[in-house]
């Protein structure tokens, strides 16, 4: 344990020791130059992710209690090479099905995507314009289960519509979850999508609007729209500043991965405005 003092994204003992065999193990099983000397706790090293997703900051800020941030970056881009981020949200996931008494392997999936802007270190080549919403930048594609929890996610530019999005989005999921038999959509999504899913045997819905005005709690696309809200939780995540789309992708596994590991112990996310009304607290005394 650190003997700094705690951040608010700081891992608890019950959120470390769900996490804390796989990166044990991954590390036990590396051999190599520079290997034997490890000097940085593994626990350290996730929480400094942790804080990075949670602030927003740029690696280069990380405070100097933590360890060099080159040497953090280094093992966030390692578990992201070699799918060990995934895999282990993956697990949590899987915990959380079962903790909510749903079967591990999931039979139904809700797909919708997320325009986001871009920092100006993103290459044009990655990034386009949603023409709808205004938005240059970047557009994040998630498949969840009913319970909000990610199955799926890709990421292009926002100027890539939801129908070819979502042709490759159910290709993934088909492949990562064979068992999912059904999935929900918005109008946004084509008759394409629906013929589409037909291939790998997912019946495709289209969940249509109540009204065509007003606001209005739709079946089955709440839950995405909530989860698409916990990704917002992360600063990190209000803007996409990652140079590779795959790099992007793994802010989002990372982001659920911190949201699962708080569900499964019975904490409650953080929120910033939580946060601020602490400190107005404490400047009121």
């Amino acid at each position: 344990m650190s003997s700094r003092r705690a951040y608010p994204s700081d891992l608890s003992d019950a959120r470390w020791a769900l996490i804390e065999p796989m990166l044990t193990t991954w590390r036990a099983a590396r051999r190599g130059p520079g290997t034997a000397a490890r000097v940085h706790d593994l626990r350290e090293i996730v929480n400094a992710i942790l804080y990075v997703y949670r602030t927003g900051i740029a690696w280069a800020y990380l405070p100097h209690d933590f360890p060099p941030y080159k040497t953090v970056y280094d093992y966030y881009a390692k578990w992201e090479a070699d799918g060990t981020a995934e895999a282990l949200h993956d697990l949590l996931r899987d915990r959380g099905r079962v903790a909510s008494g749903r079967m591990v392997t999931p039979t139904a999936a809700i797909l919708d995507s997320q325009s986001v802007k871009t920092s100006c270190n993103v290459n044009e080549s990655s990034q386009g314009i949603d023409a709808g919403k205004k938005i240059k930048g970047r557009k994040r594609h998630i498949a969840i289960d009913v319970l909000g929890l990610l199955l799926a996610v890709i990421v292009t530019g926002p100027s890539v519509q939801d129908s070819p999005a979502g042709r490759q989005l159910l290709d993934h999921l088909a492949v990562a979850h064979p068992t999912v038999s059904t999935a929900w959509v918005d109008g946004g999504y084509k008759d394409e999508v629906l013929r589409h899913g037909a291939t790998p045997g997912i019946r495709v819905e289209v969940v249509k609007r109540i009204a065509a005005t007003g606001f209005h709690v739709l079946p089955r696309r709440w839950v995405v729209e909530r989860t698409l809200g916990w990704l917002m939780q992360h600063r990190r995540l209000a803007r996409d500043y990652e140079t590779l789309p795959q790099r992007s992708r793994t802010m989002v596994h990372w982001a659920m991965t911190n949201i699962m590991s708080r569900v499964l112990t019975g904490e409650s996310t953080q929120t910033w405005r939580n946060d601020l009304r602490k400190t107005d607290m404490h400047t009121q005394k």
